[in-house]
């Protein structure tokens, strides 16, 4: 229609006429564009907008988790102290205790981390949609840190662990898991953390039981030396969570504790 005006009116040398079709087709084409470009914009601040606030609510959860391993990790340090020094002979130690401590020694703690939406936006390269600096460097950090998969793999993979498995009978450890091992929290719960592990129990089991156990560890060679290797891990290990990466440490706790 506007292309048959036009032709009419240059036969018709109607310039005024061309002049302002022209100037309505280039305003109608320049307006779609803007539209099309406003259109894109308002998509790409919403997918930002929700990539962001997922992304926080994994972080924050992670931030949860950090402070359980690092308060798990001491619980566990603090019962394998208390099992070297009894073995060594420089305290005493009931049986019960001292097998309740070198069994929670042989503890670790692995959860499934809460990474989706981070690896989402690595694996569709929109990771600088997270316009907020702080939080896509804190989730970057966190994610491609090696420290808390190495926790759970020397916890796994513990020659100390190893070797108290082999000692006691399995009888013995399914008593002692069952009745001292660690308490269920729900996610979040920052006031459940102190205590998962190290909190007052009973084994449940007759004191000749205990003691064959507790005989049977005394026994065992090498045992010392396996419970100070596994001492010395977990501190190189809380080094790492509380000094090597404070960075992260405090991040995730900046961007837990922000207000919405």
């Amino acid at each position: 229609m506007i292309r048959r005006r036009v032709i009419e009116q240059l036969k018709n040398q109607q310039w005024v006429a061309v002049g302002i079709e022209l100037v309505i087709v280039v305003l109608g084409v320049f307006i779609g564009l803007q539209a099309s470009n406003w259109n894109q914009q308002r998509t790409l601040d919403q997918q930002a907008a929700n990539f962001a606030d997922r992304l926080k609510a994994d972080l924050r959860e992670e931030d949860w988790a950090y402070q359980l391993q690092i308060a798990y990790s001491r619980e566990v340090l603090a019962n394998a102290d208390r099992a070297l020094s009894a073995l060594e002979g420089r305290t005493k130690m009931s049986d019960e205790a001292l097998l309740v401590s070198a069994y929670r020694a042989t503890q670790y703690k692995q959860r499934l981390r809460r990474r989706s939406t981070y690896d989402e936006l690595i694996s569709t390269g929109t990771i600088s949609l997270v316009r907020d600096s702080t939080l896509r460097d804190t989730a970057m950090r966190l994610y491609n840190s090696p420290t808390l998969d190495n926790m759970a793999r020397e916890g796994k993979e513990s020659r100390f662990r190893e070797a108290f498995r082999m000692t006691v009978s399995n009888e013995v450890q399914r008593a002692v898991a069952k009745n001292c091992g660690d308490r269920y929290i729900e996610t979040g719960d920052y006031a459940a953390i102190t205590g998962v592990l190290d909190y007052p129990c009973t084994i449940g089991l007759s004191e000749e039981a205990i003691g064959e156990a507790t005989n049977a560890l005394r026994s065992t060679t090498n045992l010392v030396a396996l419970l100070r290797l596994r001492i010395a891990d977990i501190e190189t290990r809380l080094v790492d969570l509380t000094s090597n990466n404070r960075i992260i440490l405090e991040k995730l706790r900046a961007i837990a504790t922000e207000k919405p």
